[in-house]
């Protein structure tokens, strides 16, 4: 199977189109229900104690719950969505100013809380993280009906049968937790995973094969989804809650369904721990438990089943079995026994090794906005962005490190292209590549189409199955020029290859938007923080 695919070419193009229109115009989220950019706030209530949460956005989708408990008690709820790293370092950090956390896993608040702050932590609700695969292929690889191990789903991919979908595991939990779930299968289901087993020789080889199945990558697990939908893929690694979603979706339109399977050797969960950030308000304590105690209350946890989350460990309640349907594939009678997740310096050379060694390394054309609109603040904050992906010393903080394999294009851009930098692997050339960025001057108009469709040219020397490719657009102003140019060349690169872009200034959102539904990519918003901006999108590739 091959989830290159040729969208222009093809309907899947024209549903992609109206699909992401869609999403981006209603502003849709959560484990199935509405959608808004990393990092932005939904606002439930508007009285009373507010309690600030930071949340992983698989928590868009209790919006409703949440959105009527702070209307009945009279209290404001503001939710800010970051992904699984950002929540971590927030605990980390000697202020955090939120008053809870939410995170996927309960695995961010051990790694986070080294201040001892989190207090009164309570599970939510319990989800797994699961391959969905179009029901055909799935019978096609005699996965139907049977219990499949990690071991199945990497021959499938050393065979050239299955591609699949994936978050980043460096970025969001359900990638990192299906990574740590294969790392253990694959070094045969040891009591704790350790440093010494992570050096084991086959370990890297294995890795890298079924990584290299990875065909489409993502920052988001929600976002992830709604790339499936739009697009014409596999299958993916997602969440239980978000391939019953996405089924409904995919039946609705009536189109193939995705079959549910659970790597029995490697399975992780997603156990969406609620807890206390303890700043010392007896008030806000009360009202952070008040909320807890609803949320985990017989009536709202049925609720909450319904959207296709789980509340325990052993299967589902009567009244709620239909949601979990046996022709999806899915157990609602499964025991879920997860697997151990690692310690924290574990946990961490584990995602050091996954982005410097074991994924697909990533080609990324950078389109960078030399106009002369961008004199000054401007153009310091984009060195200084560049310099958090190409100077190592930054990219590590965040795990956003190069490998040996990987290659930065670079393409500044006024009126018209003004150069083409390329570096390869992860040394002194990436260095190099950051001193021509931080040297260039500034100036002239604003042609963005032009610098992308020459980004797509030059991607056509590369054998992009090799790779995770996307093109990054950073701009601060309307770009003259036609987009016909840029349609022309996607055309004839005939390849899915995502075009990112990020919002800075004044940049105009209809021209990045009609780049992001062409091409199955994201607009990010970069104009309060450009910095953050840049080191989420890269965690797309």
């Amino acid at each position: 199977m091959n989830g290159r695919k040729k969208l222009l070419r093809s309907g899947v193009w024209r549903l992609a189109a109206l699909v992401m229109a869609a999403v981006l115009a209603l502003g849709l989220a959560g484990c199935g229900a509405g959608r808004q950019e990393a990092g932005g706030d939904d606002v439930f209530g508007s009285g009373g104690v507010t309690l600030r949460i930071l949340s992983g956005s698989e928590n868009r989708e209790l919006a409703p719950i949440l959105e009527r408990y702070a209307r009945e008690k009279g209290v404001t709820i503001v939710m800010d969505y970051q992904g699984s790293l950002d929540i971590m370092r927030a605990l980390q950090a000697e202020e955090t100013p939120y008053d809870a956390v939410w995170p996927a896993s309960s695995l961010w608040i051990s790694a986070g809380d080294t201040h001892h702050r989190v207090k009164h932590a309570q599970s939510v609700s319990v989800t797994p993280v699961i391959f969905g695969i179009r029901e055909s292929l799935a019978r096609q690889l005699g996965f139907v009906g049977r219990e499949v191990s990690v071991g199945d789903i990497l021959a499938a991919t050393r065979a050239g049968e299955l591609s699949f979908c994936m978050t980043s595991a460096t970025q969001s939990n359900s990638g990192c937790s299906a990574y740590i779930g294969f790392l253990y299968a694959m070094l045969g289901s040891p009591d704790v995973l350790t440093a010494d087993a992570l050096a084991e020789p086959a370990l890297a080889e294995e890795m890298q094969a079924l990584l290299a199945g990875v065909d489409r990558s993502s920052g988001s697990s929600d976002w992830l989804k709604d790339l499936f939908l739009a697009g014409d893929y596999d299958a993916m690694v997602n969440y239980e809650c978000l391939i019953i979603s996405a089924n409904r979706e995919l039946e609705a339109q009536g189109r193939e369904t995705l079959y549910a399977v659970y790597p029995y050797d490697g399975l992780s969960l997603a156990d969406s721990p609620l807890g206390y950030v303890d700043g010392g308000s007896e008030e806000k304590e009360q009202a952070f438990l008040d909320l807890q105690a609803y949320l985990l209350s017989g009536e709202v946890q049925d609720e909450i089943q319904r959207t296709g989350r789980r509340t325990g460990y052993e299967g589902v309640s009567e009244e709620n079995r239909e949601v979990f349907r046996a022709d999806w594939g899915l157990q609602p009678d499964r025991v879920l026994s997860p697997i151990r997740m690692p310690a924290s310096d574990v946990l961490f050379q584990c995602l050091d090794l996954y982005q410097t060694s074991f994924r697909k390394p990533s080609l990324t054309v950078y389109c960078l906005d030399y106009s002369g609109s961008m004199e000054g603040e401007g153009s310091s904050q984009l060195v200084d962005a560049m310099a958090q992906v190409l100077i190592q010393e930054n990219a590590a903080r965040h795990f956003l490190q190069a490998s040996q394999s990987e290659v930065n294009i670079v393409i500044p851009f006024a009126s018209e292209p003004l150069a083409a930098w390329a570096a390869v692997g992860n040394g002194a050339e990436l260095e190099a590549l950051y001193a021509q960025v931080e040297s260039q001057p500034v100036g002239g108009g604003t042609d963005l189409y032009a610098a992308v469709a020459q980004g797509l040219q030059l991607l056509e020397g590369y054998d992009l199955s090799q790779y995770t490719p996307a093109v990054i657009v950073m701009s601060d102003g309307m770009s003259g020029g036609s987009m016909d140019g840029f349609l022309a060349a996607y055309e004839r690169l005939g390849q899915d290859v995502p075009v990112f872009s990020i919002l800075f200034g004044e940049a105009d959102p209809t021209q990045l938007e009609e780049l992001a539904r062409a091409t199955n990519g994201r607009v990010f918003d970069g104009r309060e923080d450009l910095v953050a901006a840049f080191r989420s999108v890269k965690g797309y590739n």
